[in-house]
């Protein structure tokens, strides 16, 4: 039996990169999360999990040191283009604090998940930073941009990974490669859910949302309610036939006529979460939640490469792309 891997995960979310690392074989030491629909979203679905209410600054990771793992999906404004890409300036930039956690906890293996704005020429020197930082604690350093796309996602979701491993496990970590043929579909996955209520068009509905769906974006708590991103997003959207504006209470019922509405399961499905995941919160922070997640696909693709490395086990054939270093960066996906 291969043997068990832990890990410590902050700026846990809703569970998205957790969910994608347990099926990836990571058994969970604590998860820390600050927000408290998020919290309870993480209690209800996996009430065995020791998730730790509180801010990452103030969390001691000394009681886990030798954690195999540290993850986590850090605070995204930082380096947005939808915000001020205020990046270190930003008051809301954990990475301080991912250092900080790694000195303490001495995993093998770190697992950072970001935007993609963080892999822009305008961040090379902070990134030249943490890599300097990390490999002078004695880690290899990787940075990578996936799409959930290429991963059994109906989405098309760019995202930055900083993977850093010990010396003697790095030679054996790969990235993994993209998932044999296209994505699914906005229809395809959705479709279940848009006729669930009796909607006569919902057949119709589903030919015409025939591609992945733009990124879906959580958006944060100085901005308004819950839509489907900016203006560009909307006309997107609006050519598979959904009226971004809003998020529905529930899917489209008999007689409804014009464009449906997501609601918020239908967002989940859509960045790879479970049909059973349940979210706390009313419909605002529920979806924001949603939004702000990691698909669960990508971070168990990610997740079991990294196992593999640290287990020193030998990528599939399929899958022997050798992880490529700061200095020269590989970019896939959008």
């Amino acid at each position: 039996m291969p043997e068990t891997l832990t890990s410590v995960e902050i700026a846990a979310g809703a569970g998205g990169q957790a969910l994608g690392l347990e099926q990836a074989g990571f058994e969970h030491l604590a998860l820390v999360e600050i927000d408290k629909h998020a919290v309870c979203t993480l209690r209800q679905n996996r009430p065995w999990w020791n998730v730790i209410h509180g801010d990452v600054r103030e969390f001691d990771g000394t009681p886990y040191r030798g954690a195999d793992l540290l993850a986590g999906g850090v605070p995204c404004p930082p380096f947005s283009i939808a915000g001020k890409q205020l990046g270190e300036e930003d008051e809301r930039d954990l990475f301080p604090e991912v250092l900080r956690l790694a000195s303490e906890i001495e995993p093998r293996a770190i697992m950072i998940e970001n935007v993609r704005g963080l892999l822009d020429k305008k961040f090379a020197g902070y990134r030249a930073r943490l890599s300097s930082e990390l490999e002078h604690m004695g880690y290899k350093v990787f940075w990578h941009l996936l799409n959930a796309a290429d991963f059994g996602v109906a989405q098309n979701r760019p995202r930055t990974l900083l993977v850093a491993l010990r010396p003697e496990y790095a030679p054996h970590f790969s990235w993994p490669e993209k998932y044999p043929g296209p994505a699914p579909s906005v229809g395809e996955v959705l479709y279940k859910e848009m006729a669930s209520r009796g909607w006569e068009g919902a057949a119709e509905w589903r030919k015409l949302a025939n591609g992945p769906a733009p990124t879906i974006v959580g958006g944060s708590k100085k901005h308004g309610g819950p839509d489907l991103g900016p203006t560009r997003a909307k006309r997107a959207w609006a050519a598979y036939g959904v009226d971004g504006r809003k998020i529905a209470e529930e899917p489209p019922g008999p007689g409804f006529s014009g464009m449906p509405n997501l609601t918020v399961r239908m967002a989940a499905i859509l960045q790879g979460f479970p049909e059973d995941w349940e979210f706390c919160g009313r419909k605002t922070p529920a979806y924001r939640q949603v939004g702000n997640a990691f698909p669960p696909p990508v971070a168990r693709a990610v997740g079991e490469s990294i196992a593999r490395a640290l287990r020193k086990e030998a990528a599939p054939a399929q899958d022997r792309r050798q992880g490529i270093p700061v200095e020269e960066p590989l970019f896939s996906g959008d």
